[in-house]
């Protein structure tokens, strides 16, 4: 009766261990949406990032004939998704949509620093600025074309 009941609590601590193993996931995985301030936060650093861009002097002319709302609005769903929020990003791949503008590192390393920039506006802890970053970093095969 004792192995028994040893059984059964043993089975109860590992389907409540995985329970909570579980939701800890669920919460874990929008850690970073939350902490960037949620759709509202986003939204703010990614109109700060793209009004920094088309008036910085270095990557401007890159934007020439692009409609920054837009931008903006596919940015705000890109950085949303993949910070775990609820957004579908299902605008172009980074490839396609850079292809035709003949990016190099220092057009991307300057988007970067204006993204930078408009977080720390947004008082963005600088943990939460890189952890948003190393997901952004691996894109730069996809936009820098020369």
């Amino acid at each position: 009766m004792r192995s028994v009941r040893r059984l059964w609590m043993t089975g109860a601590l590992a389907l409540l261990i995985g329970a909570i193993v579980a939701s800890t996931a669920g919460a874990a995985d929008d850690g970073l949406y939350r902490a960037l301030g949620g759709d509202a936060g986003i939204a703010r650093i990614v109109d700060g990032m793209i009004d920094r861009a088309y008036a910085d002097e270095r990557i401007k002319q890159k934007f020439d004939g692009v409609n920054p709302k837009a931008l903006k609005e596919s940015i705000r769903k890109q950085f949303c998704q993949l910070s775990g929020g609820p957004c579908v990003y299902e605008g172009e791949t980074m490839a396609k949509s850079h292809a035709h503008l003949a990016l190099n590192k220092a057009d991307f390393n300057a988007l970067v620093e204006d993204l930078q920039f408009a977080m720390e506006e947004q008082r963005v802890p600088f943990a939460v600025q890189n952890r948003l970053l190393a997901l952004l970093a691996p894109m730069h095969r996809e936009i820098i074309t020369r």
